[in-house]
Formats: C-alpha cells, structure tokens, sequence
C-alpha cells in the first residue's frame, strides 16, 4: 500500500454485539484505532478481546454492529494480507514445515514476491534459524514465526493478540520497538496483552473491555493521568 492508502487504513469498531448460545459476548462495543498509532486493548481473561479481533478480521461474525479496516470489512478487500497481518495465536504454523517453508507457502498463496520471505525472517530475528523445524521451536521463537507472517505482505494495520507471550526481557524490548517504527511509519497497530509496563513504555491509545462492554477509550495520558497504567486499569476492571 502507499502512504496514502496507510492513512485511510483505520480499524473502527461501530456498536459490535455477539451473542453465543444466549450469552452475550459482546455488548454494544466502540471503539476505533488509527494509524500512526498503537493501541492497546486491555481487559480481564474472558471480558471480549479475542472475539472483538477476530470479529475484526472477519473470522468471527457478529450478531449486530460492523468492524472494518479501511473502511470496508475485511473480508471485501482484494489482497487482504497487504491491508492487515495478524498474529492470533503462535501455533499457526504446521510443526513439520520450517520458519522459511512456511512463510514460502503463506508469500505463494498470497502472490508476494520471494523476497518478502527473506525480509519478514530478517524483520523478526529468525534468518538464522530459517530452517528449524515448527514443531523444534521455542514459544517465543514461534511468537517471532507467527510476526513475521504477520508482517509478510508489508501490511498497513498490524492486530495481535498477546504477542508478548513466550517471550524473554530482551525479546520484549525489540518487540517494542519493531511495533513503535511500524506505527511511526504510519501503519495502524492494535494489539492485546497483559503487561502494563509495555503499554505505559510505547503505546498512544487505550481500550479497555469488561464484561463485554467498553470501559474506557482515549490516549494513555488522560487515561492513567498521575497514577500508573496498572493501578488505574486494576481500578476500572475491579473496583468499577
């Protein structure tokens, strides 16, 4: 996508409800992020994160409301993996293929060029383990597989669900700064995670989900005003 293309490539979440067997997963969720920016979607195990992401990338259908990225849904865009790179969960990847073999089928399926291969491996640490087999990985190494598929098709909005897991201090840090540069370039990076020191470290926007409801949405400044990331989040999610 060109820079123009990036610009327009928001992810808006307008009044999403989902309903499973007469539970209420998500109620009435609103919420956007922009690109430019990292946001942070923050919420207690079970409160509507992975459903409101998967909702987004269309995996999910919701029962009411609309998501989409840059302007449409998902689904309706032609080439889907230069507009959004996800990473949902590590084990994506079949155990037998290796990191190259399987960034190789995702670039051919998707008509990227060879050398999106080499960047993605490059981007993400793992050049020199292109040829260890899925299954002989580390969690964390499978973490930086699973980003650099997300990463392949240069896309302009990055959405990842905890990508911190399995990862070391030092992995953490570069994590921070990979996602800050793509969003300094103008790509629109969502992302969920646990770690409130990461969010207080680089992130510019926070969402917060309870109970499948929409808490608090706004920049990090106003959110956490004189008090830190975690005491004011452990205040809205258990004292609210």
């Amino acid at each position: 996508m060109t820079p123009g293309e990036r610009a327009a490539a928001a992810i808006v979440v307008e009044d999403a409800t989902k309903v499973i067997d007469g539970v209420t997963v998500l109620d009435g969720v609103s919420f956007s992020a922009l690109p430019g920016r990292v946001t942070a979607f923050v919420g207690p195990n079970g409160a509507g994160k992975t459903t409101t992401l998967r909702a987004i990338l269309g995996i999910d259908h919701l029962t009411s409301g609309r998501a989409t990225v840059g302007g449409r849904p998902f689904a309706e865009h032609r080439q889907p993996v230069r507009v959004a790179g996800a990473l949902l969960t590590p084990d994506a990847a079949h155990p037998r293929r290796t990191a190259r073999g399987h960034l190789s089928v995702v670039a051919a399926s998707n008509d990227l060029p060879g050398s999106s291969v080499d960047a993605a491996l490059e981007l993400v640490g793992i050049a020199g383990i292109a040829a260890l087999p899925v299954g002989q990985m580390s969690l964390g190494m499978r973490q930086r597989l699973a980003l650099g598929t997300a990463l392949i098709g240069d896309p302009a909005v990055l959405i990842l669900d905890e990508p911190h897991n399995g990862l070391d201090a030092g992995a953490i840090r570069w994590l921070r700064v990979v996602l800050r540069a793509l969003a300094d370039g103008g790509r629109t990076v969502l992302l969920s995670t646990h770690l409130m020191a990461e969010i207080e470290a680089f992130c510019d926007e926070v969402v917060v989900i309870d109970q499948g409801r929409i808490a608090m949405a706004g920049p990090l400044g106003h959110f956490i005003g004189g008090a830190s990331m975690e005491e004011r989040y452990l205040d809205m999610v258990e004292g609210g």
